[in-house]
């Protein structure tokens, strides 16, 4: 899974251009990342977890939050969120997990029907 991650995190940095710094996608990596007042929600998410089956989905979730949180405001923020974006979508390909198009995702957003 690690060797996924890794290719991962490289095409996502190569298609976005991203070139800030990339959080380790492990819980002390997150956890020191993360701004204060996010920080509490995830140890209190963590210890809450009640299946390993969860636990890659709670990476991808606080991951992007911490690379969000750690990134400067304006613009680099905006990239470092579409940078996690990309890097999740193709982790989750490469490791045969379920993916979604865009419509789908946006349907999942607005609480509408996919199309």
């Amino acid at each position: 899974m690690a060797a996924e991650w890794q290719t991962a995190v490289a095409e996502a940095r190569g298609a976005i251009g991203f070139t800030g710094e990339v959080v380790p996608r492990t819980v002390d990596g997150i956890g020191a990342a993360l701004r204060l007042d996010h920080r509490a929600d995830f140890y209190t998410e963590l210890g809450a977890l009640a299946d390993s089956g969860a636990f890659e989905a709670f990476l991808n979730h606080w991951w992007t939050q911490a690379l969000a949180d750690s990134a400067p405001e304006g613009d680099a923020r905006e990239q470092a969120i579409n940078f996690a974006d990309v890097a999740v979508s193709l982790y989750a390909r490469a490791a045969g997990g379920p993916t979604s198009t865009q419509a789908e995702i946006n349907a999942l957003v607005t609480g509408a029907e996919a199309s």
